[in-house]
């Protein structure tokens, strides 16, 4: 039988984001929490990340007809939400922008707004029983793991088939969301998944493409700011919620 799903993903990093900047600075003075008002799914774009999406859809209004988005799915949170609306408006494309609360970033719960360093020291029980499960499988208490999202990611798979099938989906997100997106259409174990996202990383503002033929998924383009070079934007390379490694 075969199962319905879009001929492809072209997933987004949202643009440079105040908390990306807090958190630079944070590590950046040792701190051991981040200076951050808003919660995070109120956090908004940086002038920088402001100036990222709007080079995304001056890229995109440049594409060809097929290789622009039929449909728009985005996080709700205002980072992911602002570089959609501008991307879309430097583009020139009239389309609704569904959110969709599983692309969401992922919950840190008692870790939130603490840096590594914090953590350790204010947390220390917490940091140990991290470093035993791994990423991957490690829930802070309110919080998730990689695995929680992969999980509600699944979910969204299935919708985003009976929706779309065929058609070529925009999806802005965040870093976790996209590695982990690969992670589950790929079909990648928990090592190929951190050796990944170690190499790697994901830009701000940055382009994977994955395209499903002959019922099978490949990534064509991963972590691709070639647009933000060709077109003098700045490139941003903040990591996410989470440090890197396992």
């Amino acid at each position: 039988m075969t199962v319905p799903a879009p001929a492809a993903l072209v997933l987004v990093r949202h643009g440079e984001s105040v908390g990306n900047l807090a958190a630079a600075a944070a590590a950046e003075a040792g701190a051991e929490r981040l200076e951050l008002e808003t919660r995070d799914a109120d956090t908004p774009l940086s002038d920088r990340g402001q100036e990222q999406a709007r080079t995304l859809g001056t890229w995109w209004r440049a594409l060809p007809e097929r290789d622009r988005p039929h449909a728009v799915w985005c996080s709700p949170y205002l980072r992911a939400r602002q570089t959609a609306t501008a991307a879309l408006a430097a583009a020139g494309l009239d389309l609704r922008i569904r959110l969709d609360e599983r692309l969401r970033d992922r919950e840190l719960g008692i870790t939130d707004r603490l840096t590594a360093r914090g953590v350790a020291r204010l947390l220390p029980d917490e940091a140990a029983r991290r470093a035993h499960l791994g990423k991957l499988y490690h829930r802070p208490p309110g919080g998730e793991s990689w695995a929680d999202v992969a999980l509600r990611l699944r979910s969204l798979l299935v919708d985003l088939g009976a929706r779309h099938d065929g058609e070529r989906v925009l999806v802005v997100t965040h870093d976790a969301p996209v590695a982990l997106l690969r992670y589950v259409l790929e079909e990648l174990t928990e090592d190929e998944l951190f050796d990944l996202v170690g190499a790697r990383g994901v830009r701000n503002a940055s382009v994977s493409v994955l395209e499903h033929a002959d019922g099978a998924w490949r990534t064509t383009a991963f972590d691709d700011v070639r647009h933000l070079a060709a077109l003098d934007a700045p490139v941003t390379e903040h990591e996410g919620t989470d440090a890197r490694g396992r």
